[in-house]
């Protein structure tokens, strides 16, 4: 049906209207505290919208869809695991935070063990959000460039843009409403798309039954019981159930618990509790969100009479939903899906520039001579000057991936899963070891780091499994240099 200037005015206004709003909204900023924590006043239902919308990127919206058109509802294990992972974030994780009146995910770390380990290990942060949010950017220029042909560069400086407006004006408290508006705009447009599939398949509903059970397959499997033919393809197999609840446990435990991105988020709740609450309503949300997606793209895969990918002219399975949206969609609802589509992607952008801000300056220039003298408004003069420079940053890191070919979120999961695993073991060596110092922390996280650089440089083993091999390393490594020191530490003196 192609998209039409109604929906070009819909995505316009979406734009506009979300970058005043979210300006005007967060109020006065007197220090760096209000503008990265919202002066810790933040309702934890806010809270909670706003970190389901920030770890739902395009990614999601796309791509989920995407791997439910092209093979089963398998991923659905990895989100079973995403709910045991926010859970003991909850009960381990948060109550450390609360003991302390920390700033940044690291500020315990640096607590812990030194305030070395916390700039190393904020430095590594940096690096990983950059790389893994550039994909997710990158995710949101597909539909665009495929709706109004601009090219990948315009279509994510496009989106960078307004996002950094709003981001860079408001703070966190900005972010954190604007999340919330922007989950319930792209959930209303991914709806009102499932709802027009169903309306046009000839027996609705029963036709998406259908063609997921057609040739003896069933796509509506969500347990695969696959231990493969020996003990490395199994590790390599992706989305089984073994692979899928550890997996998704450990990589939320080190995203939920290690990740300034959403941790930013847990910190800036009124109390504990609060932010236990945020974080139990995210664990449940996510895992109805991801069935969500998932059902959409069985409901594709029916009303493209389930053809291959390559048969509907597509080079990836990510662009199976952008061409649903442009040449299906009636006039105006095109407009709020595409809306919806940017929503997902800006949430996450504008968590993304907020946490690196924020690192940068509370882990980093904060502990400088410079840093410590700064008060009042040069607190948040510094504070906005780091989230203009990683926002252009950002943007940049974006354009890296315009040629990539292979499912988004897998990208973007394997880009996490590298550094994952060494920063949550050097949290579990500081929340659980009472006898390991920074030297053993240093080692742990090494070693947790060239363990990954073996695994995705030499093995198939699948990314479902990179954050707890890496994490387990870690542990075990800094266990070892701390077993050895004591040893040592005897018969030296």
């Amino acid at each position: 049906m192609g998209f039409s200037v109604l929906d070009y005015g819909i995505v316009g206004v979406y734009l506009i209207g979300v970058t005043v709003i979210g300006t005007l909204i967060a109020g006065k900023q007197r220090t760096s505290r209000d503008y990265f924590l919202g002066g810790k006043e933040m309702s934890w239902w806010s809270v909670g919208f706003s970190i389901v919308a920030s770890e739902t990127s395009t990614l999601t919206f796309i791509s989920v869809p995407g791997l439910a058109y092209t093979g089963t509802m398998h991923f659905l294990q990895l989100a079973l695991g995403y709910f045991i992972g926010r859970l003991l974030v909850s009960v381990v994780f948060i109550p450390a935070y609360y003991k302390g009146d920390l700033e940044t995910a690291y500020d315990f770390l640096g607590k812990r063990f030194g305030l070395s380990l916390r700039k190393f290990t904020s430095s590594v942060f940096l690096v990983t959000r950059v790389l893994a949010s550039g994909v997710r950017l990158f995710a949101t220029a597909i539909p665009v460039h495929l709706i109004t042909g601009l090219d990948y560069s315009t279509s994510i400086l496009l989106i960078g843009v307004f996002t950094l407006i709003y981001t860079y004006l408001g703070g966190l408290k900005a972010v954190v409403a604007m999340d919330v508006v922007q989950l319930f705009i792209y959930l209303s447009g991914a709806a009102a798309a499932m709802g027009i599939i169903i309306h046009q398949l000839p027996n609705g509903w029963a036709d998406v039954a259908s063609f997921a059970r057609a040739n003896g397959g069933d796509k509506f499997a969500i347990l695969n019981l696959n231990w493969g033919t020996d003990f490395w393809s199994f590790l390599a197999t992706p989305y089984t159930l073994v692979g899928g609840l550890l997996g998704g446990t450990f990589l939320t435990m080190a995203s939920h618990g290690t990740d300034q991105l959403l941790v930013q988020r847990l910190l800036g709740c009124k109390s504990r509790w609060d932010s236990q609450r945020a974080l139990m309503l995210d664990a449940v949300f996510i895992v109805l969100q991801f069935a969500f997606f998932l059902l959409l793209g069985l409901c594709l895969y029916a009303f493209y009479g389930g053809v291959s990918i390559q048969q509907l002219g597509l080079s990836a399975s990510d662009e199976v939903f952008p061409k649903f949206i442009i040449e299906n969609l009636p006039t105006g609802v095109a407009g709020l899906v595409v809306a919806g589509v940017l929503a997902s992607a800006m949430g996450t952008l504008s968590s993304s520039i907020s946490s690196l801000a924020s690192s940068t300056y509370l882990d980093l220039f904060k502990m400088t001579s410079k840093g410590k003298a700064t008060t009042g408004k040069a607190e948040v003069w510094w504070s906005k000057a780091f989230t203009l420079l990683w926002g252009i940053v950002l943007i940049g890191g974006a354009m890296l991936f315009t040629d990539s070919k292979n499912p988004v979120i897998e990208i973007g999961l394997k880009i996490a899963s590298f550094t994952y695993g060494g920063l949550l073991g050097t949290f579990f060596l500081g929340l659980l070891f009472k006898r390991t110092n920074q030297k053993d922390a240093y080692i742990g996280f090494v070693a947790g780091i060239a363990a990954m650089t073996i695994v995705l440089s030499s093995t198939r083993i699948d990314f479902t499994w990179h954050t707890f091999i890496g994490s387990s390393v870690t542990i075990l490594v800094g266990n070892l240099s701390s077993w050895i020191r004591a040893r040592v530490a005897p018969s030296a003196s």
